[in-house]
């Protein structure tokens, strides 16, 4: 199980910004085909929230070799979570309006960084204002960070360790996407040879909140995910299938990123793919 905590619930948020060490609040409001998140965050936020763009500031700019989400430059991050006022030994909690489905690229790459409390809310934003509890709007004006990242923390697998990896490959992405019936985004349909398909949005429940964790490890248990399995996960570009890894963890597995996830296997017509269930 993992050893320090993935998930603070907004009944436990308030408590923690009141505290001595309030928590460096994030909002990645980002979802595939909505390019106004900033203007969702400005609507309304948890107070003190900043906001964080996925696409500038959590990744580097796309390319088809890379794929649509590469991880960033460790400079370019550590500028950013300076700009988002984090420092060494900050807590951090990030959240979405859509189940942490964004968000967990947040923690996950902070956590590869180097930090080591970080927390998404549970059920996001949505679960913030079913507590009652009041948002802002407009934008925060945060403090400036001394945070020093390091990359690494994390594993991750490249394009060229997937083949004959004896990892179990998990795609994050929606299962019709997976059987090659629709493509939205990527150059072609389908799935990298071996995989199966755990859509991302089977680990949370209808208000955005996760599993509970014998649930998650049931679902894993029965696609063959056991304590000494190894599991790479990867979805569209590497943003769900965090939400993936985070799942995994809290069922009590753990699992390697993949981050060109299917972006780049898709963009180079060298590497096999395959369609159906």
């Amino acid at each position: 199980m993992p050893t320090t905590p993935i998930l603070i619930s907004a009944d436990e948020l308030p408590e923690a910004m009141l505290s001595d060490h309030p928590p460096v609040i994030l909002d990645v409001r980002w979802q595939l085909g909505d390019r106004h998140g900033h203007d969702h965050y400005r609507e309304g936020h948890i107070p003190g929230a900043v906001f964080v763009d996925l696409d500038a500031e959590l990744a580097a700019p796309a390319t088809p070799e890379r794929g649509r989400h590469p991880l960033p430059d460790i400079a370019d991050l550590q500028a950013a979570a300076r700009r988002w006022g984090i420092d060494n030994g900050s807590s951090v909690v990030v959240y979405d309006d859509i189940g942490n489905l964004a968000s967990a690229r947040a923690w996950w790459l902070l956590r590869w960084a180097g930090l080591t409390d970080v927390r998404m809310l549970d059920g996001g934003l949505g679960a913030w204002r079913t507590a009652g509890l009041r948002v802002s709007s407009g934008d925060a004006t945060p403090r400036t960070g001394s945070v020093t990242l390091t990359g690494g923390h994390l594993p991750t697998v490249d394009i060229d360790d997937v083949p004959g990896s004896p990892a179990q490959l998990l795609d994050a992405r929606a299962a019709e996407r997976f059987r090659g019936e629709a493509e939205p985004m990527d150059p072609r349909a389908g799935h990298i040879p071996g995989a199966i398909s755990a859509p991302t949005a089977a680990n949370i429940g209808p208000d955005g909140t996760f599993l509970p964790a014998d649930v998650l490890r049931e679902r894993f248990s029965t696609l063959g995910i056991g304590a000494d399995t190894d599991v790479i996960a990867y979805c569209g570009s590497g943003v769900n299938a965090a939400h993936e890894i985070a799942a995994l963890e809290i069922a009590g597995f753990t699992g390697i990123l993949f981050p060109g996830s299917w972006s780049q296997w898709s963009s180079d017509p060298g590497r096999p793919v395959e369609t159906g269930a």
